[in-house]
């Protein structure tokens, strides 16, 4: 469902994502993992077309994300890091107006709208300005807008951040269930712990370069540790740095 072709992005001689070739099957829950500055949020920028690769190419259910940018948006939902919204629109006007430029009618968007509100627990706040929302209220706005289509491919950053514990285990089995009804789900966290419990597998980028991918078995095994996912990431991250020119 998303394949990595050779995927780069450089800025001058810098490289911010080194040739990057991996592949996401439907259905899979993948957490993609990096300190601060590896290269996480660069790579699913041009998962979404916003940055253009310097070299190679990404595919979501086959479609060029640079070339085909517009193909790709109909099957993705996207929850940016820092999710921005209209500061005076109502969080209601914002999901149906994200419903309405996906097609549907106005009397379907505000159908799914209301559901999605619900669900997420955010009908006290459906008339509520976006500029008072939270942190954790804007997040699952933005969550509800990357769901409202339906679509197959969720592309997460940092999903959780915000969350109170409640909210956090509440979109951690929304995303389960909706992985076990097909939807690939792409996820870039620092939360470990979550990344253990929900994804099948999972790929470790450092200083732009993918130094670790596979299940959480897999992983365990490359950095010779037994320990949690936490242990297994410091070994291979600071036996990436040692080893780095």
């Amino acid at each position: 469902m998303i394949e990595f072709q050779s995927l780069t992005r450089a800025y001058g001689a810098f490289e911010a994502v080194k040739p990057l070739t991996l592949s996401v099957p439907r259905g899979e829950v993948f957490g993609f993992l990096g300190p601060n500055g590896a290269g996480k949020t660069t790579t699913i920028r041009m998962m979404m077309g916003i940055l253009a690769p310097s070299g190679g190419q990404v595919l979501i259910d086959g479609f060029d994300c640079h070339r085909e940018a517009t193909e790709v948006k109909r099957r993705v939902g996207y929850l940016p890091d820092n999710p921005i919204f209209y500061d005076f629109l109502r969080g209601r006007e914002i999901l149906q107006f994200v419903a309405e430029m996906h097609g549907f009618s106005r009397a379907d968007a505000a159908a799914r709208a209301a559901r999605l509100l619900t669900e997420l627990g955010l009908d006290d706040v459906t008339e509520e300005f976006a500029v008072n929302y939270s942190m954790g209220m804007k997040k699952k706005l933005g969550l509800a807008c990357a769901l409202i289509h339906d679509p197959v491919v969720l592309i997460l950053d940092e999903p959780i951040n915000g969350l109170d514990p409640r909210a956090s285990r509440d979109v951690q089995e929304r995303l389960v269930s909706a992985a076990a009804k097909g939807t690939t789900i792409f996820v870039s966290t620092h939360l470990l712990d979550m990344a253990e419990k929900l994804c099948d597998r999972v790929g470790i980028i450092h200083h732009g370069a993918l130094v670790a991918t596979g299940s959480l078995d897999d992983v365990r095994a490359s950095a010779a540790s037994d320990g949690s996912l936490e242990d297994v990431f410091l070994k291979i991250t600071d036996d990436a740095a040692a080893s780095a020119p």
